[in-house]
């Protein structure tokens, strides 16, 4: 036990002594004596210690063995039993030291007249307490998954942002990089097509620009962007290179990743040769949900190493917006990509903080559930044992609270049911449930 754990503890039996101590020299003893003063905080010390450190490492044992989080349903009937037995036993031992030991009582009496409702009363007196003592218990866990859980959901959410804008970072250099190389190509070879290049080239790069914080676009966007890009390579490449846009007008409605066919286009060029005699064949069409692009395969030598940008930063970007992945299929005489179309624009990491808000209001809701449920349990506690008290001491022979018993009991029963999930799955109910990782 920790020195923090162990002073607070101190504290609490200290302040509950005081507190009964003055109750039962006050009321339920006749001599107002100095030393009957110090018996009486003297017994009650003993009450407090004897229940607040059984209670205590009876919760500890418990908590070592099965988390109320993970294994609350178990945790719950454990807690239950336990609390039951233990502090039965707790209350007959300090009882019988008081009653017995003390007092001086006859022993043959203990379980009956007056000490028989004295333990009846003690005992409940030390399940409210109990009760308290776990059901803090368990709020305490719960708050700490709860938190703990939002922190990880604002992680990964921030995590993937950063990766995702650092990855369409890539793009912007990458595509002036090559722009320019093509462009230098062509002031030597043609300069009136150069002088064309460099105006399609900046209306591509506005392209690029008015994208950038966009993490999908509609895939008609997309292909009169690919159709501007593939105008500015026939002015290079002429008939040597031809392209093929045959895509469903049903599919131009649904989004892609911005810039992908651009880079897939620029990957057919540089790892394929083609010249009039071989040209080179590229052909733009969905099918089954994807955007397919194929193009006859003419591989390249001596060519140039990578820089790993193209088909990674496709690949990786869609990893972080969806499931569906992006397929890749080679041959001895073809190369194919397939894009998977998305029918919603709103991914994963939009909704992050929309579902990190959701699940966060079940929660609260869930933890109010709890606290209404332990507030009726704590008020059972406390006034059944006292209708209890003023029954036996005023008409003992007629056992009226039973009734009240009975009946706020069996609403209780209700309520747990409603709440713990004894009648249905209670892991749909946790809060791992609630704030599922999404991600």
């Amino acid at each position: 036990m920790e020195t923090k754990d162990l002073r607070g503890k101190f504290i609490t039996m200290l302040w509950t002594s005081f507190a009964t101590g003055i109750f039962f020299f006050t009321f339920f003893n006749d001599n107002k004596s100095f030393y009957n003063l110090v018996i009486s905080f003297a017994i009650s010390f003993m009450y407090s210690f004897v229940f607040i450190m059984g209670n205590y490492y009876t919760n500890c044992y418990l908590n070592s063995k099965y988390s109320w989080i993970d294994d609350t349903r178990t945790r719950i009937i454990l807690g239950i039993i336990s609390t039951l037995f233990v502090n039965v036993f707790l209350v007959f031992v300090c009882n019988y030291l008081n009653l017995i030991v003390l007092q001086k009582n006859d022993p043959a009496n203990f379980l009956k007249g007056e000490m028989g409702m004295f333990n009846w009363i003690i005992v409940n007196v030390a399940l409210l307490f109990s009760a308290i003592f776990h059901a803090r218990g368990f709020m305490n866990e719960w708050k700490k998954a709860s938190k703990k859980e939002v922190v990880e959901q604002k992680l990964i959410a921030k995590s993937a942002n950063a990766q995702f804008e650092t990855l369409k970072n890539q793009l912007d250099p990458h595509f002036l990089f090559n722009s320019l190389n093509v462009l230098s190509a062509l002031i030597d070879e043609n300069p009136e097509q150069a002088q064309v290049f460099t105006a399609s080239m900046s209306k591509i790069y506005r392209y690029i620009l008015e994208q950038k914080d966009k993490e999908l676009v509609s895939v008609e966007e997309e292909i009169e962007f690919a159709k501007t890009y593939t105008a500015l390579l026939k002015t290079r490449f002429e008939d040597s290179v031809t392209f093929e846009f045959n895509v469903k007008e049903s599919d131009k409605l649904h989004f892609v990743v911005p810039l992908s066919l651009q880079l897939i286009l620029e990957n057919c060029i540089k790892h394929n040769f083609a010249t009039s005699a071989k040209p080179l064949h590229i052909k733009i069409s969905s099918e089954d949900g994807n955007l397919l692009i194929e193009n006859n395969l003419q591989f390249r030598e001596n060519i140039k190493e990578s820089s790993g940008i193209g088909l990674s930063n496709i690949v990786q970007r869609y990893a972080l917006l969806t499931k569906r992945n992006v397929f890749i299929e080679k041959s001895a005489d073809y190369f194919k990509v397939k894009l998977p179309i998305l029918t919603q624009k709103t991914t994963k990491m939009n909704t992050s903080n929309i579902s990190e808000n959701n699940a966060y209001e079940k929660a609260s809701k869930r933890v109010k559930e709890l606290k209404n449920f332990y507030g009726s349990l704590t008020s059972f506690c406390v006034i059944i044992p006292f209708l209890i008290f003023v029954n036996l001491y005023t008409a003992p022979e007629y056992h009226w609270f039973w009734w009240p018993m009975l009946g706020w009991g069996l609403s209780i029963i209700i309520q747990a049911i409603s709440v713990f999930g004894i009648s249905k799955d209670w892991e749909e109910q946790q809060i791992q449930k609630i704030l599922n990782k999404q991600n």
